[in-house]
């Protein structure tokens, strides 16, 4: 099955990648390796709060499958159009906005690592590291930015 119509079976649909907030660009395109900007919380809307204070956890594993949502919107771009052109990712580094004594960052960045597993299969399996922030841009409860293979 290809990556479209898999996401098309889990009821995803990848907009327009959300353009750049400030003065970088989304993706950089080095060979077959796209190296993929933080994308944050905001699907409709931005998903905002800290973790440990205001958000649980599973509200947190939300917020983060929407990074990997819109970072595959931007490796669709990076590949003109064609998610299908995408071989596998290779590196996640989510961001958690949390208190101080917040330990579960694993957890929350779980819900993007699941939703490309569960998308992607093998290809979706990868590296990665979750770290606590203090604060993300726009008071987001998950930034995460990824390195990915294409042809």
């Amino acid at each position: 099955m290809s990556i479209a119509a898999k996401l098309e079976s889990l009821g995803v649909s990848l907009s327009d990648a959300p353009a750049p907030a400030a003065n970088y660009v989304p993706f950089v395109r080095v060979g077959n390796i796209v190296y993929v900007s933080g994308q944050i919380s905001k699907a409709d809307g931005l998903i905002t709060g800290k973790l440990g204070d205001d958000m649980e956890v599973e509200a947190g594993a939300e917020a983060a499958k929407v990074c990997a949502i819109n970072l595959l919107a931007q490796v669709k771009a990076a590949c003109g159009g064609d998610i299908d052109k995408l071989v596998r990712v290779i590196k996640l580094t989510g961001f958690v906005n949390s208190t101080a004594d917040f330990t579960d960052q694993p957890k929350v960045i779980n819900g993007a690592s699941d939703f490309l597993v569960e998308a992607l299969g093998d290809a979706g399996r990868h590296s990665r590291s979750a770290v606590s922030a203090a604060s993300l841009p726009l008071g987001v409860a998950v930034e995460i930015e990824g390195i990915f293979e294409v042809q």
